[in-house]
């Protein structure tokens, strides 16, 4: 080839035909005058944020319907372009978005690219969303919408960072941010690197689909790629993830030692605990996405090596016509009949099993312990139960949130007010067990009160009706605390909860309580009057 440069030409031109593709769909159209988007920047403007919406969707596995969309650009046009839209002609506006600008009225789209190397052109299908039947509540069958790898990729590279460094240029960032304190900017940091997470994990879904579907089409070079990718994020988050949330979880034990102490926070201070505590949630999610990563990586591989194996076995079949090569050769010479058992036999015949298979004795050796200890590593990364384990580790902790709880209103709701150090004398050992569970528990739940401060009972109430939770294995004080008085106070028409520090500067002492390790230790905290109306 005369010019090296062009080489992997066609590579780049794939970037380049999704912009191509998407404005051609987009700028010619006169539709959009119609909706008051006569400018072409206003129009790429909203093209881009509508994508950026889906992505967002697909990211947290959440459905995105039409009325979504419609709803998400008619706040968008609220607040920002503030064209004279009414919801209707918003919704008209995603169809049109969806239908024609994103997936060309359900025609496929294609842009042709110069391949140098093959002196030739070449087509390059561009598809940007992928759709699903879905059924919300009350069994309303609706479509949800989603990006494919080509829709990831564009909105990737609108970034300007190739995404074999965007992880780690991301990680690079994140701890710089925690090394200086800015939990603000770490915040949004942590989103990112867990959103590349997922993005990585649904395209090894979405590659395994396409082994499924033809494993011929599927190349080494894409499942060697994918393959590098996998294992660098496997190598390297795992072990500073794990070292960055230990830095966290001490941090945040530091403020709400402080917190729980004699001592308040400052508005800084108390911003700082929640940007952790943030922090902390995302890594824990980032830990989880490390490991489906981990099992959808030795998924694809046993998938890859599966569908080649029987495509190699199915290449080695001898195939025959049964009309030619049996009924006319039975029709001209009957008498081969009795020779028909030769024939039948070998397809009853079971396969024989291998005693000693010749390449093995040329593989390298191992101990026969190692190699033991390997497999019962991978073996426990593979079973499924482990998500089902860590479910009910949580719930477990749920339960025993919920009883501190109950402990500290059963005794409150008797005299209406009772403080902290008057709870505390009133308690049995086995009382003062349920109380403080552990020590993290019994601080969350006293600085969630102390936060709130004041909770109305039926405003809770009525937002629980207004609005559908979805179900959540962490602590949530509102929600913990309306199941604990529906339960257990339901006769009693408590319309109030309040927390407060006393005047006084009192210290409550606790001895011989443990902790999440099942250390014994003893903590002291400000005197608490709760109060019930």
């Amino acid at each position: 080839m005369q010019y090296e440069f062009l080489r992997h030409f066609q590579t780049r031109m794939k970037k380049v035909g999704a912009y191509a593709v998407l404005f051609k769909n987009s700028l010619a159209k006169t539709t959009w005058k119609t909706y008051g988007f006569e400018e072409s920047f206003e129009q790429v403007n909203l093209i881009f944020s509508v994508l950026l919406y889906i992505m967002e969707s697909s990211l947290k596995e959440e459905a995105c319907t039409i009325d979504d969309i419609a709803n998400f650009i008619d706040q968008l046009n609220l607040s920002v372009y503030q064209k004279a839209l009414s919801y209707e002609e918003a919704k008209e506006l995603a169809t049109f978005m969806v239908d024609v600008v994103f997936c060309n009225e359900g025609r496929p789209m294609y842009f042709e690219s110069y391949n140098y190397e093959k002196k030739e052109y070449e087509s390059i299908h561009i598809s940007f969303l992928a759709n699903q039947v879905i059924y919300l509540d009350g069994g309303v069958r609706r479509t949800s919408y989603s990006l494919t790898d080509a829709g990831y990729e564009l909105m990737l590279s609108t970034l300007e960072v190739d995404r074999h460094l965007q992880l780690t240029i991301e990680e690079m960032v994140f701890k710089l941010h925690l090394e200086k304190a800015t939990y603000d900017k770490a915040v949004d940091d942590v989103k990112r690197i867990f959103n590349l997470l997922r993005i990585q994990c649904q395209k090894i879904e979405e590659e395994m689909r396409k082994i499924r579907q033809n494993a011929l089409l599927y190349s080494n070079e894409e499942y060697q790629e994918l393959s590098e990718q996998n294992l660098t994020m496997i190598q390297e988050t795992k072990t500073k993830f794990l070292g960055y949330r230990e830095n966290i979880k001490h941090r945040v034990e530091e403020l709400e030692e402080k917190d729980i102490s004699i001592q308040k926070l400052m508005d800084d201070e108390r911003e700082n605990l929640q940007h952790l505590k943030t922090i902390e949630q995302y890594l824990n999610r980032s830990l989880d996405e490390h490991q489906r990563i981990l099992n959808s990586h030795f998924d694809l591989k046993a998938l890859y090596g599966k569908e080649l194996e029987g495509l190699i076995q199915m290449s080695g079949i001898q195939r025959f016509n049964l009309r030619t090569e049996v009924y006319d050769v039975l029709l001209k010479n009957p008498n081969v009949l009795e020779s028909m058992d030769d024939f039948l036999r070998p397809l009853w015949m079971s396969p024989i099993h291998k005693t000693y298979h010749l390449t093995k004795s040329f593989a390298p050796q191992r101990p026969l312990y190692k190699r033991k200890k390997e497999e019962e590593f991978f073996e426990t990364f593979e079973e499924e139960s482990f998500e089902e384990f860590m479910d009910e580790q949580k719930r477990q902790r749920l339960i025993r949130y919920k009883k501190s709880l109950w402990m500290i209103l059963s005794f409150v709701i008797k005299s209406g007010s009772l403080e902290l150090n008057e709870l505390k004398e009133q308690l049995t050992p086995e009382d003062l067990h349920v109380l403080i569970p552990t020590v993290e528990i019994f601080k969350e739940i006293v600085i969630e009160l102390l936060q709130a401060k004041e909770i109305d009972i039926e405003q809770l109430k009525r937002e629980q009706l207004e609005r559908t939770f979805e179900q959540s294995l962490e602590f949530q004080l509102n929600q913990c605390l309306l199941e604990v008085l529906e339960e257990s106070f339901k006769n009693q028409q408590i319309q109030k909860v309040r927390a407060m520090r006393t005047e006084r500067d009192e210290v409550v002492k606790f001895e011989q309580v443990v902790d999440e390790h099942g250390r014994k230790k003893s903590i002291q905290c400000s005197n608490i009057r709760f109060e019930v109306s």
